[in-house]
């Protein structure tokens, strides 16, 4: 007879397979009875070297392993209802492909299980190693607060019952934002308690970002204003992220420059300009005050701080409209 699955770990991917091979490899060394959990994999989107390394897992016969991929691209939050949709466990553990679950991290969880709850959610600590002093990139420093977050599917883990009564994750939002905040406020909202198991550690290295990846970011800010639209309450009590007013400054003397240049008013727009400039300076050096001065770095820092502040404000208006929740 076969032996009951009882945890079954879901982890949503997308051509990232070298990342892949490591959180599996993790996995594969967790001490616990590898007949009592399965390991899903879940492409967000068709992926051939995806399946490839799934494949060469499977082959070893380490794992319970099983591959799974959407049909079209829709984000992680899709990736993960797929997962935990066809687990077989009765608890359901989150992670990301980039991170590496400390050996003791399913045994950790089963231990703080009470056999009689159906309806109870956990979450980990996440540990960021960073790197020396000199060498701590924006990036870096943005990916350290996710040793903070409260919430974070990274390491978190329930109960598929809990699941099932809340419906999983919200698959509006596409990408890796605030779907994890909108699991943690459903849960809240159906009374399902959440545990912090600060001994079921997970570890979420900080991966190389592109030249200049803080702009495309800015995107994300959609979903402020869904999570928003949601649960106000929550969000103004636990969120709070919106455009700072260092944003609205430096995109309205900017904005103000342009309209008195046009206009031929050159003593105004001169000290508007200036106004921009000096906001842009302080902006800067306030990313540079824990990170390095190295002159690519700097260099970076400087460009897209001029940027950042037209795209935050733009994406968090059109997340405005297009959810109908405007707050500031």
């Amino acid at each position: 007879m076969k032996k009951e699955i009882k945890i079954s770990v879901v982890i949503p991917t997308y051509r990232r397979p070298e990342l892949l091979m490591e959180c599996i490899h993790a996995l594969a060394r967790q001490h616990f009875d590898r007949a009592d959990f399965e390991v899903l994999v879940v492409s967000d989107g068709p992926d051939a070297a995806t399946r490839k390394v799934v494949s060469s897992w499977k082959a070893t016969g380490l794992l319970q392993l099983k591959y799974l991929s959407l049909q079209h691209k829709g984000g992680p939050a899709a990736a993960r209802n797929k997962g935990w949709k066809n687990a077989a466990g009765k608890i359901i553990a989150f992670t990301d492909d980039d991170c590496r679950p400390d050996p003791e991290w399913l045994n950790r969880i089963w231990q703080h299980h009470r056999q009689d709850e159906d309806l109870v959610a956990y979450t980990g600590k996440v540990v960021v190693p960073m790197p020396e002093p000199g060498a701590i990139t924006d990036h870096a420093y943005n990916t350290a607060h996710l040793s903070e977050a409260e919430f974070i599917t990274a390491n978190c883990a329930c109960t598929k019952r809990a699941l099932e009564l809340t419906g999983g994750f919200d698959e509006r939002f596409t990408m890796a934002w605030r779907e994890d905040s909108d699991l943690e406020f459903n849960f809240l909202r159906h009374g399902i308690p959440i545990r912090y198991l600060p001994v079921a550690r997970v570890v979420h290295p900080v991966r190389k970002s592109s030249w200049g990846s803080s702009l495309w970011d800015q995107r994300k800010g959609i979903f402020n204003a869904l999570l928003f639209r949601k649960y106000p309450s929550l969000y103004k009590a636990r969120i709070k992220q919106s455009p700072p007013l260092k944003y609205y400054i430096m995109a309205g003397s900017l904005l103000a420059f342009m309209i008195c240049l046009l206009l031929g008013n050159l003593p105004v727009a001169a000290l508007l300009l200036g106004c921009w400039i000096v906001t842009w300076l302080y902006f800067t050096g306030q990313r540079l005050l824990h990170t390095s001065r190295q002159p690519s770095h700097m260099l970076e820092m400087l460009y897209t701080s001029a940027f950042i502040p037209i795209l935050s404000i733009y994406w968090h208006f059109y997340g405005s409209i297009k959810y109908r929740a405007f707050f500031l």
